[in-house]
């Protein structure tokens, strides 16, 4: 909004007050229509409903949640979902979520999602989706997991595996920098003790951790938000993210024990094993065709500290790195995303999906007809209290240029050790 508004400007803004005072909020928070198909300890395996109008095809996508994080970060809201993307395109779309943690859970341990959790949703997806592979998609410590499950598993019908904001080197992080010489100098005593006494890290301390990782946009805020009143969008997304930041969930004792030591403390991540069970799993042996992005604003996963698991990549069938626009949160799930990073995820899936998949796709594609968006800004969608604006029904063009490490938009090769080249 300009400093002196425009008349349309002050219209839009009283539209949006006035929407959020009678209905509570802008964004359209309806979670995506799904069905539970499996679960166990603190694991629950879901399918989302295929799209009424798009016939499900391909080979399964499994989206692998982190923890502490609630599940709705892949289903953020309607039009910034990456769920509703991957329906509206006509995949089979997963995710595996693991519950609410409590005091109980404290002596879980991460070979809890590693050996048990993770293969096991890999399993029931598989044969929920006829026999398929999967494609793991997993973001920030769903997307470590997933690399270490990759690791491990061989066996696993694991088609491809996309990370998302997941830092290997946990030292390029500017957060965590300063506090490593005082990790050291009192060998974690104290956040050791700490953490024993309160069975792990509580869901208030979590929430304040992802706060104060964007520090400055939290002091900005209130400023921001007055400046884009007028601009439905901007504050719907800020609505979704607060509910997601609510939404946090606690970390098991003895898991975020390890987490602190090992990759914390340790950064055991860098050297590509990681102690589990009392052996070493090793980055190296992933095999699956590999793709990676990083946020250009993130600041818990910065660009070189996502990067460091290229170089741990030697044995997978390819690897791809993308820097794309966002944060930690945003490059997953922001606005930008949807011509960004989804596009990104779409060529790729595309590209390691079965033959006689691909077939099936491009001819229901080319039967698809685009549907116009009727409704006008400000209006409310009926029965869900959202403006008409959030139903993006278009399909929205691929911002190109904001797309990729290089001039070439990628950094793509035949294999992870022709990386160092460029095409």
């Amino acid at each position: 909004m300009d400093l002196i508004p425009k008349p349309d400007q002050v219209a839009s803004a009283a539209s949006n007050v006035a929407h959020k005072l009678l209905y509570g909020g802008l964004a359209d928070l309806r979670p995506m229509p799904r069905t539970l198909i499996d679960d166990g300890p603190l694991r629950e395996v879901y399918h989302y409903r295929p799209h009424k109008t798009t016939r499900e095809t391909g080979d399964p996508v499994l989206l692998v949640t982190p923890l502490a994080a609630p599940a709705i970060c892949f289903d953020l809201r309607r039009g910034c979902s990456l769920v509703e993307h991957l329906v509206q395109q006509g995949r089979p779309t997963y995710l595996v979520e693991y519950g609410q943690i409590s005091f109980k859970n404290r002596g879980l341990g991460i070979e809890h999602w590693v050996e048990e959790v993770i293969p096991e949703a890999v399993k029931a997806v598989s044969e929920h989706a006829g026999g398929r592979p999967v494609h793991l998609v997993g973001w920030s410590l769903g997307g470590i997991f997933a690399t270490l499950v990759a690791a491990d598993r061989p066996d696993l019908p694991i088609a491809s595996l996309t990370v998302l904001g997941s830092p290997f080197d946990v030292e390029k992080v500017p957060l965590v920098a300063p506090l490593r010489p005082i990790l050291r100098l009192t060998d974690g005593g104290v956040v050791t003790q700490l953490y024993r006494l309160l069975g792990g890290a509580p869901r208030p301390l979590v929430r304040r951790a992802f706060q104060l990782s964007s520090g400055t946009k939290l002091i900005t805020k209130p400023l921001a938000t007055l400046q884009h009143l007028d601009d439905t969008e901007w504050l719907a997304q800020i609505e979704a993210v607060d509910r997601f930041t609510r939404n946090m969930i606690a970390y098991p004792g003895r898991s975020f024990g390890q987490l602190y030591h090992r990759m914390l403390k340790d950064n055991q991540l860098l050297t590509g094993k990681v102690e589990v069970s009392g052996r070493d799993v090793d980055v190296a042996d992933v095999t699956a065709p590999v793709l990676v992005f990083a946020g250009n604003t993130d600041g818990i996963a910065p660009i070189n500290a996502v990067r460091a698991l290229v170089g741990l990549l030697t044995k997978a069938h390819e690897v791809r790195f993308e820097i794309v626009p966002g944060g930690h949160l945003g490059m997953l799930t922001g606005r930008a995303a949807r011509t960004t990073t989804w596009v990104v995820l779409d060529e790729w899936l595309e590209q390691y999906s079965t033959p006689d998949d691909r077939a099936t796709r491009s001819k229901a594609r080319a039967r698809r007809k685009p549907r116009k968006r009727v409704a006008t800004a400000g209006s409310a969608e009926p029965g869900t209290g959202a403006p008409a604006a959030e139903r993006r029904t278009d399909p929205v063009a691929p911002d190109r240029s904001a797309i990729g490490s290089n001039p070439d938009r990628r950094f793509a090769s035949a294999s992870s050790r022709n990386l160092g080249r460029k095409p």
